[in-house]
């Protein structure tokens, strides 16, 4: 019997993995929201976490997707974005990263993550992270072989405190190997009164990464992730302030 039909989860996971939007632009630029949302089939009870604590940033980054869809619509380009929380796969982790089903995040344990079965592991990620991807890939394959540019963009956002420390930066610039696409983007922000860093606060890493590595890096394509405090994006002022932003450099 195949693993998928073991779980203990089978059948929980019935709305689409992802959202498509603006499928046909001629954007060069596919954004990537993989963080997008915090829900948790009710089945699963938030997974054993607090009602405060499932909506908090471990669920998912907060403003990014108000961010990433404010980008696709000044822009007209195109967005993939997840319909489930990080916490039941992250989708932007390679299958078998330690963190790809989190039992704990930053102070929190996640109860519903704990030792899981190999069937459960596996039925989300057939469910949730395979869809995502095969769709991200397909997106490329496509405008690769009509010969089109393209340009893969992951839309997130960071804690203001992490383990109790301040982080004063606003907005970091993740990279590979896209290094010159990344250093146009952080010029340009620089031109704001912004605090703004390469590779802050966090670094690409092949081994604990997924959209970058794989979707751009590996393909010869420009691809970075776009890093937001989240508490820079709580209204639809700042959301509104940030895209117009980012949207003349991407």
């Amino acid at each position: 019997m195949h693993a998928c039909t073991e779980s203990a989860e089978r059948g929980l996971f019935t709305e689409p993995a992802y959202t498509l939007s603006r499928e046909d632009s001629t954007h060069p630029l596919i954004l990537v929201c993989e963080h997008a949302s915090r829900f948790i089939p009710a089945r699963l009870n938030d997974l054993g976490l607090s009602h405060a604590a499932a909506r908090e940033h471990i669920a998912w980054d907060i403003g990014a997707l108000a961010l990433a869809q404010g980008l696709s619509q000044a822009l007209g380009a195109t967005l993939l974005a997840a319909n489930y929380s990080r916490l039941l796969v992250d989708l932007n982790r390679p299958r078998h990263a330690p963190d790809s089903i989190p039992a704990h995040s930053e102070i929190y344990q996640i109860p519903g993550n704990q030792d899981l079965d190999e069937a459960t592991r596996e039925y989300r990620r057939e469910c949730l992270f395979k869809p995502f991807h095969a769709r991200l890939q397909t997106l490329i394959d496509q405008r690769v072989a009509q010969g089109r540019p393209v340009r893969v963009v992951g839309i997130h956002s960071f804690t203001p405190i992490y383990h109790g420390q301040p982080r004063a930066l606003e907005a970091g610039v993740l990279f590979g190997e896209a290094k010159g696409y990344a250093q146009r983007l952080i010029d340009g922000l620089s031109q704001h009164p912004l605090k703004v860093a390469g590779n802050e606060p966090y670094k690409i890493n092949p081994l604990g990464d997924m959209t970058v590595p794989v979707h751009g890096d590996a393909r010869g394509l420009e691809s970075v992730l776009i890093e937001v405090r989240n508490d820079l994006l709580r209204t639809p002022e700042e959301v509104s302030r940030w895209t117009d932003y980012l949207a003349p450099l991407l």
